[in-house]
């Protein structure tokens, strides 16, 4: 019987059939398989060679530009954190909106602090003014990096904006910390003081400034960004203005309905000593722990009255009773560059600024504060930097310096050498340092602050009042 012919043997009749490259690999190998082992070998080698030159030009010539935000739809806050960790960004970086704040709430309170102190600045250009160093600068510092010219802020993750209609977040630059402590605490007996600035008066006056604003009203304040870094900044208004990300240095004050680790940013204190400027190592490091700072606290803090007695006889042990002062840094700054070890027990709060002190000294931090929260904690491993020494047994006499004791040179050296690697996250003064840091760890609540806003428009009914997820993780509830 014939059988029909192929309805392509014509065409192909006279011709070699073309060889994919495939077949053409199957047929070199059935050759190979037939060689000495050393021309088999050798020719494996070649074929590698050649296809990983095949595979690597492919992929070079392909243009990672070409997936924009439209065809790759991450959500720009993490895409821009994700690629700026690497060096560039291709995706638009979050967009801030610097709100025009009444006066009264930036540069008046620097004028009211400077007059609580006697200076006279009545009639002089307010912005001219000198913001006073404490260790709640933060406010300051963001504010000052959003003023200035975008030339300025290369690599930021953010990027200030100047219509609202554009931006991502909304910036409140109150300067809540200073604020404060406008007015000098005076000894009891001194004379009646009229105050001419309340706190609390500021407080109430932004909390209705913000009321009247759409872009507020719009959310409920929850893709707006607040600075109160110190514990008892805006204490009396918290529960207003708990939707929104709140910049803290501890949750030591709050409610876990006013402030959790899922919508808020811990940010460091400032630190008020001055950073060490030299190499790793412990030979001009004599002095084996360190701590210089207030004897009696509150709440938990009440352990370093306990710390002193047990540590006050310790050999190469320096612990001292010292208040804030230019005197009592200066002291402070010396004893961190020459110790090996600098003490972190809990103050009022279960954080302090000598931590931040002890990092930029890289002198390794003992951590004794059973609830700390740390900043950057999803780029930093403080275990690599840092002792972390549980309450109970550390009060425990002995108990303490036999751990520092028995820590070897090397260690303390490793400790020193990430110290060093990780202090530029603790310099707000440094280009990309802390500033930037701040502002990567609050553009990646922007996923969070949508969902709830968006969540919010279709839900029926209000829920139990909460202003995040709850810290339990059992329920998001809205307000």
């Amino acid at each position: 019987m014939r059988y029909p012919k192929n309805m392509n043997e014509e065409g192909t009749r006279g011709r070699k059939p073309k060889h994919s490259f495939l077949s053409r690999f199957q047929t070199l190998f059935s050759t190979m398989t037939r060689k000495p082992v050393f021309k088999r070998t050798l020719a494996i080698f070649f074929i590698i060679v050649a296809l990983y030159a095949l595979v690597n030009t492919f992929f070079q010539s392909y243009d990672s530009s070409a997936f924009d935000s439209a065809t790759f739809p991450f959500n720009t806050a993490t895409a821009s954190s994700i690629l700026l960790a690497a060096g560039k960004s291709t995706f638009p970086a979050v967009k801030v909106y610097l709100y025009d704040l009444p006066r009264r709430f930036t540069y008046g309170v620097i004028q009211h602090h400077s007059l609580a102190r006697g200076s006279r600045v009545d009639n002089i250009d307010l912005s001219s003014l000198k913001y006073p160093g404490h260790q709640h600068m933060a406010e300051w510092y963001l504010f000052s990096d959003l003023s200035r010219p975008d030339s300025e802020r290369a690599g930021s993750p953010v990027v200030r904006v100047l219509d609202p209609e554009e931006a991502d977040l909304f910036f409140v630059p109150f300067f809540s910390s200073l604020s404060l402590i406008v007015n000098p605490v005076r000894p009891p007996g001194s004379g009646p003081e009229k105050t001419a600035y309340v706190d609390e008066e500021n407080q109430e006056a932004l909390v209705e400034w913000l009321k009247r604003q759409a872009y507020w009203q719009r959310s409920k304040g929850r893709d707006h960004v607040i600075v109160a870094s110190d514990p008892n900044a805006m204490y009396r208004v918290i529960d207003r203005v708990k939707n929104s990300v709140l910049l803290v240095s501890d949750f030591g004050r709050l409610r876990p309905d006013q402030g959790s680790l899922v919508k808020d940013v811990i940010v460091p204190y400032s630190h008020r000593i001055k950073t060490y400027t030299g190499d790793v190592g412990i030979d001009e490091r004599n002095t084996l722990l360190f701590f210089m700072g207030n004897r009696y606290r509150k709440e938990g803090g009440k352990i370093r009255d306990t710390l002193f007695q047990i540590l006050d006889t310790e050999k190469d042990v320096i612990i001292k009773h010292g208040a804030q002062s230019r005197e009592s840094r200066r002291a402070a700054s010396q004893g961190m560059h020459t110790s090996k070890f600098c003490l972190h027990p809990a103050g009022d709060t279960p954080s302090a600024c000598r931590l931040f002190d002890a990092i930029v000294s890289l002198c390794v931090p003992v951590i004794i504060s059973d609830s700390i929260e740390l900043p950057f904690e999803d780029t930093i491993d403080y275990r690599k930097i840092a002792v972390f020494v549980e309450t109970a047994p550390a009060i425990q006499p002995g108990y303490l310096v036999s751990i520092l004791r028995g820590i070897t040179r090397d260690r303390i050296l490793e400790y020193q050498k990430e110290l060093k690697e990780v202090k530029r996250y603790f310099e707000y003064d440094e280009p990309d340092g802390t500033v930037n840091e701040i502002w990567r760890q609050v553009s990646k609540k922007l996923p969070l602050i949508k969902l709830m806003i968006n969540r919010e428009k279709r839900l029926f009914t209000k829920e139990t009042d909460c202003s995040c997820i709850c810290t339990n993780q059992t329920a998001i509830r809205t307000l």
